[in-house]
């Protein structure tokens, strides 16, 4: 049975069109790949490239230093055991959008079923982990093929209705999986970074490895408002008065140093940082994302 089954026609617009998307990604960029882009997982064997600095001097291969005089290290390619989990963010922030025509959330929703249909594509077992302040729904990781109707159904019955406790439920979700894998979240990051990041930083002592999709909606990365507007917090409902341009520069100044704060602190603890927003087609960013990281290994 298809995703598409799975799904009433009434439930978010785009998300009875996610599978065909997901496999566009697949088949149009990845196609014929049988190993996982996200390298580093297995003692798979692939090939050779030359030993460069920084490279750890344990992985040159000595018997073809032996024939070529030359230093050469042992590439490794990633297998298909990696285990994956989703972890969305169900913040009442994250229904905004302001004119694009998906919200933050159905934004994500794109990219998790994207990367779901990647995994499960190949083989690697994949769950899901919705949460607020708590977590409200889990699956565990399965490389079914059903898999990935399993987690379009989840989160298409999914609401981002209240206020949001990111570092907690990251956790929960530390205490709760203690076998490595690759922990994938999904968030607008509309709180306090420090413990977000401490969040971060236990999950990759842990051993895990962890990309943030962190998702704005257009109008939060460009701000085009003009005149007195009415901004509001949408999990405390209060209010605030501005003149847009006369908080503009102020504003996109502090927006940009808190990706790169994220960017740095990611960086420097080995984690993925993803700063989208909806304007961006989401197949093409991941697309861009996924070549990038496949290059670094």
């Amino acid at each position: 049975m298809s995703a598409e089954e799975y799904l009433k026609p009434e439930v978010i617009r785009t998300v009875s069109r996610l599978d065909l998307r997901a496999r566009f990604i697949v088949e149009g960029f990845l196609s014929g790949l049988h190993a996982s882009p996200f390298h580093g997982f297995s003692v798979e064997f692939s090939e050779h490239r030359r030993y460069s600095q920084g490279d750890d001097p344990k992985d040159i291969d000595w018997l073809v230093y032996a024939k070529t005089d030359r230093y050469y290290v042992k590439k490794y390619q990633a297998e298909t055991n990696i285990t994956g989990y989703l972890l969305m963010d169900l913040s009442e922030s994250m229904a905004y959008t302001h004119r694009q025509e998906l919200t933050k959330f159905e934004y994500c929703i794109c990219l998790a079923a994207a990367l779901a249909y990647l995994m499960v594509h190949q083989q690697d077992p994949i769950g899901l982990m919705t949460f607020d302040e708590t977590i409200r729904a889990s699956l565990p990781a399965k490389s079914k093929r059903t898999q990935l109707a399993n987690i379009l159904a989840l989160l298409a019955k999914a609401k981002p209705t209240g206020p949001t406790d990111i570092a907690p439920n990251l956790k929960r979700f530390a205490a709760m999986v203690k076998h490595k894998s690759l922990v994938m979240l999904f968030s607008d990051l509309l709180t306090d970074p420090e413990p977000v990041l401490d969040a971060v930083r236990l999950l990759r002592f842990a051993g895990h490895d962890v990309i943030i999709f962190h998702v704005l909606d257009e109008a939060e990365v460009h701000f085009p408002f003009t005149g007195m507007v009415d901004l509001k917090e949408p999990e405390t409902e209060q209010t605030l008065l501005v003149d847009a341009q006369g908080i503009k520069s102020d504003y996109l100044e502090a927006l940009a140093e808190l990706r790169e704060h994220y960017r740095k602190e990611c960086l420097s603890t080995g984690a993925d940082y993803v700063p989208l927003d909806t304007s961006m087609r989401f197949d093409k960013a991941l697309v861009e994302y996924l070549s990038q990281r496949k290059a670094r290994f």
